[in-house]
């Protein structure tokens, strides 16, 4: 076996120009992705392929083409769902308040509405915010003209002539700045149907709310349909996945490494990847598995990817950091980190030790060519290189190309690019033209407050959504269609997506099977909070004080 070295690399600056977040990377993110979504990041010069667990921030801008849906999942609760073409820039991300700009297309918005937060959603000829809990709907037509149809709550919407309030059960018109009709809503559709759904499906209660930090709360739903919590006594409650998708799986190995304004973000493809990636740290018990321990409250710090690294001019490796360890990066990311922008780790001697690379199939190896261009290049290697090599303070120094900007790697049909109405849109001008209102009083358009809209009243309803279903062509089959659609354009509902099973295989680190629902009995609480045996699968009756010493993190 070759000495092991115990040099730590600086990557070399230059390599890297410096960009700090507007904002914490980890209030915004891709949640579900169907077709060819699109995303332009700030710094970027072109559109590439979006995937899900993409981190959002300030300047980024979506396309979702024809035949695609997006969700957007904010941290304090809030969805914001893209139809098919529909196209979204991204104003402003703050922990409490929100913009966003529609160009054109179909969004649904569901506001936590807590703690005095405000979304706003701007377009050619409108304005529209709400600062409590809310579910609305933004169609935005090729004229220009807005309408905005409000299910819970209301929402306040403004253009050049004034402000309106809608409420509930009103669809808002506006087809100019001087003329605007309010109306009851029209019949359910299927955009709305669907939303409907996904809303219940994210706000069920979840029992693993208990054992996370109020911060990630928002993603109770995500962990506990992919994975169970269970104790561990070191740690307390911890989660593990019950679905994967390969043998040996291990945490770090479903996605790739992503160049995201001026480090290499983590953008795992599986559903409940972004939680356990981005906060906390992974450990493993051979009984177990690999289990995810979250970070405590007062604690939560997102990260681009919580590994340590070796790197060579062949291969680059990794391994997920156990709690407790030493994250190296170039920024402040809590408790057990160094920011590699204060501190020379070559010149302090730090010493790196990573406890998870004795554990089977822990450490990820790729090829220098798959990291850059995310086309697979065969790497063997016979030893361990995080003993044999050099350990990484901080990312590799590769120097960011085109494909390393590229949540994944596929070639887009030229039919679902942005058109060059959606390519001209300036964001910086936007920015500018478009302030976000955090005061009801205040107005976007006039520096005095606004003056009341005139609106006119419509009895019937409008049946906007039965004009926009005609409009997508996008019914389902069952459903009478208003407009003959064109051959080739119907698109039937989508299910659930099939979940990959577990494979498990003797003598390989896998993850314990999940129980079938409705056929397991859930364990009976304990008579003590105080302690319970390891490995036992948590249950929603248990006491929510977990016993046993408080976990690192």
């Amino acid at each position: 076996m070759k000495k092991f070295k115990a040099l730590l690399l600086i990557p070399m600056l230059f390599l890297f120009p410096s960009y700090s977040y507007s904002s914490d990377p980890g209030l915004m993110r891709i949640s579900l992705l169907e077709g060819d979504a699109q995303i332009k990041f700030n710094e970027g010069d072109d559109w590439v392929p979006a995937a899900i667990n993409t981190p959002l921030q300030d300047g980024d801008r979506l396309w979702v083409p024809e035949a695609g849906r997006t969700e957007v999942q904010l941290r304090n609760g809030t969805y914001l769902r893209l139809d098919q073409s529909t196209s979204l820039e991204v104003l402003r991300v703050e922990a409490d308040s929100n913009q966003f700009y529609m160009n054109s297309g179909d969004a649904y918005v569901n506001f936590s509405g807590r703690n005095g937060r405000v979304i706003q959603i701007d377009t050619p000829f409108t304005s529209i915010r709400t600062y409590d809990k809310a579910k609305f709907r933004v169609n935005v037509q090729e004229s220009g003209t807005t309408e905005v149809s409000v299910f819970r709550g209301y929402v306040y919407a403004e253009s050049r002539s004034g402000k309106t309030r809608v409420g509930a059960g009103k669809t808002l018109s506006v087809h100019d700045d001087s003329y605007a009709e309010v109306s009851p809503l029209g019949p359910m559709d299927e955009w709305e149907r669907w939303n409907r759904e996904r809303d219940k499906k994210t706000s069920e209660r979840r029992y693993g709310s208990r054992y996370l930090p109020e911060e990630l709360e928002s993603h109770t739903s995500d962990l506990d349909e992919n994975g169970k919590w269970i104790y561990v006594n070191d740690y307390g409650y911890v989660w593990t996945p019950t679905v994967v998708v390969s043998v040996g799986w291990s945490p770090y190995r479903v996605g790739r490494w992503v160049w995201v304004r001026g480090d290499y973000v983590w953008i795992s493809y599986e559903p409940w990847g972004w939680a356990p990636y981005h906060y906390g740290r992974w450990s493993f018990v051979a009984s177990i598995g690999w289990f995810w321990v979250p970070p405590v409250r007062g604690a939560v710090h997102w990260g681009p990817g919580y590994v340590g690294w070796v790197y060579t001019p062949t291969y680059v490796a990794w391994v997920p950091l156990a709690p407790g360890e030493v994250y190296y990066g170039y920024g402040h990311y809590g408790p057990h980190s160094v920011n590699l922008h204060a501190v020379d780790a070559y010149k302090a001697g730090l010493k790196i030790v990573y406890k998870n690379i004795h554990y089977t199939n822990a450490v990820t190896v790729i090829h220098h060519d798959t990291f850059v261009t995310g086309r697979h290049s065969d790497i063997r290697l016979k030893e361990n290189p995080f003993v044999a090599g050099t350990i990484v303070a901080g990312r590799p120094p590769i120097k960011a190309e085109k494909a390393t900007a590229m949540p994944v790697i596929k070639e887009i049909p030229a039919p679902k690019l942005p058109p060059a109405g959606i390519n001209d849109i300036q964001v910086k001008e936007l920015r500018t033209s478009r302030p976000l209102v955090k005061e009801k009083a205040s107005s976007v358009f006039t520096p005095e407050p606004p003056k009341n809209m005139p609106v006119k009243t419509i009895k019937d309803p409008k049946a906007v959504s039965e004009r926009i279903q005609a409009e997508k062509e996008f019914a389902p089959q069952k459903q009478p269609v208003i407009k003959e659609p064109k051959p080739g354009t119907i698109r039937p509902p989508q299910g659930e997506p099939k979940q990959p099973q577990v494979i498990e295989k003797k003598g390989q680190t896998v993850t314990p099977s999940a129980p079938t629902p409705g056929k397991q009995p859930m364990p009976a609480p304990e008579k003590s909070p105080e302690y319970r045996p390891e490995g036992k699968e948590a249950s929603p009756d248990q006491p929510l004080t977990p016993g046993g010493p408080p976990p690192p993190r």
